[in-house]
This record gives C-alpha cells, structure tokens and sequence, in this order.
C-alpha cells in the first residue's frame, strides 16, 4: 500500500473520530428526575434562620436572611411590567419581580405558541424571581426592615414602563422609611434602587442584599455537556461555572444554612444563572464590593444566587441608598455587547457559553452575525461563511491538491519501485522519500486541510447551538428552524404521502431528510474526483464513508448540514479545478461509472 493510499485512510479514520468523539463528549439528552419532595415542605421556602440579636453587626445577620415562604406572593396585589420586548408584573408583596415574559420569543415554532415565560412567581410549577432587602445590625431585626413578605405600597395606577420607574414606600415603626424604585431600559436591564431616610432618633446599620431564587432545576434543561447551564459567578478577572450538581454537593455551612459556596469579591462583580437562551444576573456596581453566595437548600430543592454588599452606618436624619441592576432577558449578541461596552458590566459577553474553542467561536459567530445582517438570513449566512473559511484556507487547500495532482504523476513511477524492491520494505521507503525530495511532494499534505476543518466543525456547531441568533431561525421552505434538525423525511416521501412521521426513538436516525441526504451524495461526489482504490479495503471504506455519515449527522442541526453541504461542493470545486490547472484531469462520470462496474463484476471479470 503506498503513502497515497495511507493518507486516504488516514483521512478517512480522522472522520470517522470526528463522529466518535462528538457522540461521547455530547450524550443523548436525558429527561431530568423530579425530585422527591416530602408533602409537609413542597410549598414552604427555606426555614426561618435565626434572628440578629443586639450585639449582631449587618454583615452576621446578613448570611442568615430568611428565605421566602413560597406561598405568600399568591393573593399579592400586582403593578403591571409593560415594555416592548417584556410583559409581566412586580408583587407588591416583598417587592419581588417574578412574573417575566420576552415578547420577542415563543415558547415553540408554531405560531399559536405563548411567549417564553423567563420568571414564575412562587407558588407556581418552576417558580423563579428576584428579591431584594436589607439586613438588620444593631439593634434592629428582621421585622424592622423590608424582605421577602414587606407588603410594600405604590400608586394603584402604576405600570412600570420604560418611561415610568416603579416607586414602592414602606416604613417600619420604629421611624425608618424604605424605598425602592425599579427601572427597565428598552431591552433586558432592570436598575434597583433601595434606600433608606433614617428617623429613628439613633444610628444603624442596614446591608442590602439581591438574590436570584429558582425551586428545581429548569423544566427545559437539556443536560448537554457542550452548553452551561447553571450558576455563574464573574469575580473580577476570573469567570466560573457550576452545573445545578455541583450546587448539590457544596459542602454544608452552618453559617448560610444551606450547601453553600462564599466568596467575596472586591469589584467588576456579577452572578446568576443561565439557561440555553435566556439569563438572569444581578450586576451590583462595577466598583461594589460584596459577598457572592451561591447556596441549595437539599430540604426544599431550591437554588439561590446572592450579592450581599458591606453594611451601611446611617444617622439619624440622614439617608442612605444603593442600586443594583438585574439583566433578565435573552442572551442576545448585540444586547450583551452593548452592557457591557456602554454599560460597564465587565466581560458580561462572556456569560454566552463559548465554550474552549472561544478562539474560534467567537469570531465564527461574529462573521456570520456581520453576515446576517447584510443578508438578512442566516441559511445564507452560513454559506457565506463557509466561502470565507475556504477563502482563507485556500492556500492549504491549494498546495494539498496540486500535491495530490503530482502524486497522480509519480504513480507509475512509484509501481515501477515496488515492483523493483519486492519485499525490501525499507529500500522501498527510502527510494519514495527520494522521490518525494526531488519531486518536492509532500504525501501528508492532504491530510492538513482535513485537520483544520475538526476544529472548524466543533466550533460552529458551538455557535449553531448556544447562540440564540440560530434559534428559530428559518433558512427557505421546509427549513424552518437552523438549530433543530431537517425536519422532513423520507419515511413519507418528504411530505407527499398524507401522513405524519412517528416517533421512532433511537430508530429517528433512519428517518432521513432532505439536507442528509444532500450531504451524502456531496461526499460520494467528492470522492468520484478519484479512481476508486483497487485495494479491496479502501475500495469498502470509502464506498461506507458518504452514507455512513449521512446518517450520523441526520439529526444535527440544519444550520451545520448546510455548511457541511457547501463545505463539500466548494472543496469539490476547487479540487477539480486545482487539478486541472495541474494537468490531470478528474473523470467524475467515468470512476462513477467504473464503480458501478466493479459492484457488478466483483471479480474483475
């Protein structure tokens, strides 16, 4: 078998390991296990922690804030949330914002589906919100200031707008008087401002604190190891992930009274959770120091994210106030950016999930958003992109193909020394290797090309799946969607047979559409720009390959088939012409037509 052959079916295996890798690093989607919840706590929040005494300061009293009881906000008078990208309310009851819908985004593709409802109030399946409080120091307790059950007061004709922030009033009896005003820009940015008007005859001492609470993991976890899913905490320069498991086995602390992971931030801090597409954080300010927690009560299953900030002295008669902001939105490119160019959130675009490719991913997606919006479709963005990879692997591709055209030149001359060295491998090795210096032929060229596209493929299949910009996006026709699967099949014959596809399980994967089958015949194309191999096994593995494939990657994303469609007829393009440009020309009707000879007379006969 010569170098040639070889690198063939070298290339060939390294294909196939691109499918083998990618099948283990990214498992089947499993279907999250409800937990079991003793009857008694299904409905209650965390208990009661213990009560600052009078030698307590607010740092101590903060790490024992009392959760929410989860049925409280139920019968709460409600201020409507009315922007143009969100809808849902503010409960007056704890000044909680936890009924949140993204107006831009359905639940599902079909048109009659409901908007993605981000925030639930408690109560209700898959509850999720924010609050906001102080901690008590001193001599004041918990029921001396606003938390989780304040019943909170404002105008009865309010709606928070983007043009109308959201005043609540509350005043304890012993002369403190508590206000919160809540503004939303046009997007996803809630700003909090909590403060405090000291009338109490004596100094205190408050710290304010945010938290994100979520009872359970997310209903529409996918549980794929290629995307973040979880809390996330930025810490200044270091940006850290955690699965919901790995909430679960954070050692005990007393202190917090739950399983909790502590760490104090000095500034450019943020922290929250974040799903496929969407994403709440809270952002205290840039310069803010503060303690972020990240805690689960196993008792209750809930998971909590919280920025406590350092104790406020206040005097009598003076006032205090502190504002964090809340992003609760999608995790869109350009709005993210934005936060954090002209926001001053610190690396916020690091909270989309780039993954270890990020060299890769991030400048993958940002040609093919800069494409998007020349275009104005994302299915001919993709092949847009896939013109400009070549573009710029050209040079490899170029010196690959007129190396594999020299090769076609030298075969005679290489059979004439096999025939030469019979069974002296070694003299064989060295004459080749001679040849090749003379020649100036490089036999593993072919294979750099294949290697570059590995990377390449992992990385825009990171971006089709994280980046919310693919999600939903239609491309022509039966393509509705770039981030699901084709969704035709040719069990109906593509929809001309008047019924629906069943569901088939594991078997979905002979349930094959369109696009596949395209990619399929593209590869088989591709490999008629050469004779078919005489030697029996290379001849089986490259006439497997095209099918093989088409198969495995029939239920990826539509959006990564199209590029691997294009991928596959501008590098038949260039390879064709290349070789060309060389002096050989490929015969593509004749080894097409010769394999079919081979196939009918197995023996050669």
């Amino acid at each position: 078998m010569d170098d040639q052959n070889k690198n063939l079916i070298l290339a060939t295996v390294l294909s196939f390991l691109v499918i083998l890798v990618w099948f283990v690093l990214v498992p089947p989607e499993e279907t999250p296990v409800e937990p079991l919840l003793p009857e008694t706590t299904q409905s209650a929040g965390d208990p009661a922690a213990p009560t600052a005494d009078a030698t307590d300061t607010a740092e101590s009293a903060a790490s024992v804030a009392p959760e929410p009881d989860a049925a409280a906000p139920a019968e709460t008078v409600r201020i409507p949330i009315d922007t143009p990208r969100l809808s849902g309310s503010v409960a007056l009851t704890g000044g909680r914002i936890d009924e949140l819908s993204l107006r831009d985004y359905r639940a599902e593709l079909a048109d009659d589906s409901g908007n993605v409802a981000l925030l639930k109030p408690s109560g209700s399946d898959g509850a999720y919100y924010a609050l906001f409080g102080w901690a008590p120091g001193g001599d004041l307790g918990w029921s001396d200031v606003p938390g989780p059950d304040t019943a909170w007061t404002a105008d009865e004709n309010a709606t928070l707008t983007v043009e109308t922030p959201l005043d609540l009033t509350w005043t304890n009896s012993a002369g403190l008087t508590f206000t919160r005003t809540i503004a939303v820009d046009e997007n996803y940015l809630f700003s909090i401002t909590q403060a405090v008007r000291n009338a109490s005859g004596g100094n205190v001492k408050l710290a304010p604190y945010s938290k994100l609470t979520r009872h359970g993991e997310p209903q529409d976890l996918t549980g794929f190891f290629i995307i973040q899913e979880g809390p996330m905490r930025q810490s200044g320069e270091e940006m850290k992930e955690f699965k919901y498991k790995k909430m679960r086995d954070f050692d005990r602390d007393d202190r917090w009274g739950a399983n909790a992971n502590v760490l104090e931030i000095e500034a450019n801090g943020w922290l929250g959770f974040t799903d496929h597409y969407w994403m709440t954080t809270l952002v205290p300010a840039a310069d803010a120091a503060f303690t972020s927690v990240l805690k689960y009560n196993a008792e209750l299953d809930i998971y909590s994210a919280e920025a406590r900030l350092k104790t406020l002295s206040v005097a009598d008669g003076e006032s205090a106030a502190v504002t964090t902001r809340l992003f609760a939105g999608a995790k869109e490119w350009d709005t993210i950016r934005e936060y954090q160019n002209s926001g001053g959130i610190y690396k916020f675009i690091d909270s989309i999930d780039w993954g270890w490719f990020f060299f890769l991913t991030k400048p993958i997606f940002q040609v093919l958003h800069w494409l998007n919006n020349l275009i104005g479709n994302m299915g001919w963005s993709i092949i847009g992109l896939t013109l400009i990879i070549k573009a710029i692997l050209f040079p490899l591709a170029y010196k690959s193909y007129v190396s594999m055209a020299k090769m076609k030149d030298l075969q005679p001359q290489m059979e004439e020394m096999k025939k030469k060295a019979g069974d002296d491998r070694q003299k064989l090795q060295q004459e080749m290797m001679a040849l090749y210096k003379k020649e100036k032929v490089n036999p593993a060229s072919g294979c750099l090309p294949i290697l570059m596209q590995i990377p390449i493929f992992f990385s825009l299949y990171k971006v089709i799946f994280v980046t919310i910009e693919l999600r939903h996006a239609p491309w022509f026709g039966w393509i509705a969607d770039l981030s699901a699967p084709d969704p035709s099949s040719i069990i109906n014959l593509f929809g001309l047979l008047p019924f629906a596809v069943p569901d088939l399980g594991f078997f979905e994967l002979f349930s094959l559409g369109i696009l596949p089958i395209l990619l399929g015949i593209s590869m088989w194309l591709q490999q008629k720009l050469n004779p078919t191999p005489t030697d029996p096994t290379q001849a089986m593995i490259f006439a497997w390959m095209p099918w093989v494939f088409m198969f495995m990657l029939g239920t990826f994303a539509s959006g990564l088939i199209v590029y691997w469609i294009a991928n596959n007829t501008i590098t038949f393009t260039q390879q064709y012409l290349i070789m060309r440009s060389q002096g050989y020309r490929p015969d593509v009707f004749g080894n097409i037509m010769s394999g079919f000879r081979r196939k009918s007379k197995p023996d050669g006969k």
